[in-house]
């Protein structure tokens, strides 16, 4: 028996065992006395669409643990979605994802300024009061002009890399503006299409609408950066807070302390409830040691909120359940295909992917239906519009098992009749993640497809399947990995993706490489739309087009099992962050 078969007979029997036990606290929860559960939590789910433990009491420290570190600690530079999550303790924007569970959490409201902006001039002009009293952590006046500061990093290209591009692509769509450290104004201020008429006022001048233009200020890299705290690269090491906490120290790849900003004003901050006096995190790889110092208190919540092993969700549900909430992300698990690699550069090569894939099986790899998530088929989540049935491969009419004779058929079509060879990135610190490109590594091997799997950080995976050269020089044709949506739209979650626009030296998230002029038209003209309906219609167009080429293969719509700590106060799941809790409101019994 080989070591990739033992894998996959452990996992889906634990997914067996997990769909099992979740049948039976599904009905009620349950703690000691209601059928042998050990656990002293809130409840099963007690943070799905509702708060756990409420609570205003101040104090403690809140212990975080993760299996990898931020990709970056500056705002800038960030696109985890779990270090935007975490931002919110030491950063602030323009407007932020309101303090609420479920979808209520979707909502913009006014954070540095008074309220969402008032939009004039067709949709190209937003307009933003600041509100009175805001500090940096060192007690200086946080203005308008530190807000246009920060947003003009994201033009630094050569410095400030990673972070979404949003804003440099609809401020500056012709890229005239060359970034603050190349900006020869005195105040290194010289972006046109941000006006800063007092320190309390932001203008910005949009050359076209568009209509989740509010949703990329909310992103951290809408954040002010104060000028001469700014350091460059160096910045990720020391960010300066304009939040209720600072930084005390950070040691990259193995821990975070955040200490109180004393500079805070809560007065100015409706939103944070700025709970503990300590925010610790532990940066350790050794997922199952992981799981079993949550479940045993030594920390309160996981950072990465990716959910627990296969081990940890068993031992989870069957001993601690009413410690445990099951969240319907708005992840998909995916496998790049990319374009720029033979023979996968062949759309018939690439159509023998997806052909040969068992979806089912992957599905059991990460966890079943109800530990891993439904079988995918369309390009986007169920909650973007633009989702469809779309499903030109049968892979739910076959309930998700794979076609062979129609793979070879492919296979012959683009010169290849016995298969070919090529690599698979798989990122080695997401649970299942190996596992699951293992298991495809099996499949296709089933029609002659010959797969190497190459394990990476994923804390590295900006600059490695994040750069088209590094992925040229490796070998590799295939990236495994997931991704939800950066704001709940079809370009929220699809244009870093697909949008040729995108593609970038590092930080690439384009990891197919696609430049198809029909899907950045297709972008344009959803964008342009601002009845989302009717967007959304557009978007099942770049869905079908991306399928029918088979440019992405899509496999999993995630769903995780989520560690709660006992001693957690404050605890929901927030649809803005992907199923995650918000950091920012939770607290601690001491």
């Amino acid at each position: 028996m080989s070591t990739v078969t033992s894998k996959r007979r452990l996992t889906a029997g634990a997914a067996l065992v997990v769909a099992a036990l979740m049948t039976t606290t599904a009905c009620g929860g349950g703690g000691e006395g209601e059928g042998g559960g050990k656990s002293k939590g809130a409840g099963f789910n007690a943070a799905f669409n509702k708060v756990a433990n409420p609570s205003t009491k101040k104090g403690g420290t809140l212990k975080m643990v993760g299996k990898q570190d931020l990709d970056s600690a500056d705002p800038q530079r960030s696109y985890y979605g779990m270090a935007w999550d975490f931002m919110r303790f030491y950063t602030r924007q323009l407007v932020t994802y309101d303090t609420k569970p479920g979808v209520a959490s979707t909502k913009l409201v006014g954070d540095l300024a008074t309220g969402p902006g008032e939009i004039t001039d067709g949709g190209k002009t937003y307009t933003y009061k600041l509100r009175d009293g805001l500090t940096w952590e060192d007690g200086s006046k946080l203005t308008s002009k530190d807000v246009k500061y920060g947003i003009e990093r994201i033009w630094a290209t050569d410095t400030i890399t990673g972070g979404p591009q949003y804003l440099k692509q609809t401020l500056d769509p012709k890229g005239e503006y060359k970034g603050p450290y190349k900006d020869k104004s005195a105040d290194k201020l010289g972006l046109k299409a941000i006006e800063t008429p007092d320190d309390n006022t932001i203008v910005f001048k949009l050359p076209k609408p568009n209509g989740d233009f509010e949703q990329f200020l909310a992103m951290p890299s809408g954040s002010p950066v104060k000028a001469d705290k700014d350091t460059g690269a160096k910045y990720t090491q020391r960010p300066f807070s304009s939040g209720p906490y600072k930084f005390e120290t950070y040691k990259p790849g193995k821990s975070i302390v955040l200490v109180r900003n004393d500079k805070w004003q809560k007065a100015t901050d409706p939103l944070r409830a700025a709970l503990p006096d300590k925010v610790t995190v532990t940066i350790s790889a050794n997922l199952e040691e992981n799981d079993k110092k949550l479940m045993e208190g030594d920390y309160d919540v996981d950072l990465n909120g990716t959910g627990m092993t296969q081990s940890g969700r068993v031992t989870a549900v069957q001993d601690h359940k009413d410690s445990v909430d099951n969240m319907q992300t708005s992840f998909v698990r995916y496998v790049a295909l990319v374009h720029t690699a033979k023979p996968l550069d062949d759309v018939h090569c690439r159509k023998a992917v997806f052909y040969a894939t068992d979806f089912a099986g992957l599905q059991q790899t990460r966890g079943g239906e109800i530990a891993g998530g439904a079988i995918a088929n369309s390009t986007l989540p169920v909650s973007i519009k633009g989702h469809s049935d779309y499903d030109p491969y049968g892979v739910l009419a076959r309930k998700g098992k794979p076609d062979l004779a129609k793979a070879k058929d492919e296979l012959k079509q683009c010169g290849h009749p016995t298969g070919f060879s090529t690599k698979l990135t798989a990122r080695n610190n997401n649970p299942g993640e190996v596992d699951a490109a293992e298991a495809l590594q099996e499949q296709l091997g089933k029609v002659g497809i010959k797969i190497e799997v190459d394990p990476l950080d994923g804390a590295e995976a900006s600059s490695i399947t994040g750069s088209p050269s590094v992925v040229k020089k490796r070998g590799y044709g295939m990236t495994m990995s997931g991704w939800g949506p950066d704001f709940p739209s079809g370009q929220g979650f699809g244009q870093p993706l697909w949008d040729s626009r995108f593609l970038a030296d590092t930080g690439n998230y384009n990891e197919s490489q696609i430049k198809d002029p029909q899907i950045d038209k297709l972008f344009d003209d959803a964008i342009a739309e601002t009845d989302p309906v009717k967007a959304g219609e557009i978007y099942k167009q770049v869905d079908k087009r991306i399928l029918d080429q088979a440019d992405w293969m899509p496999f999993i719509y995630e769903k995780n099992i989520t560690w709660r700590g006992s001693r957690l106060t404050n605890a929901y799941m927030s649809d803005a962050y992907n199923g995650r809790y918000d950091y920012v409101s939770l607290g601690v019994v001491k």
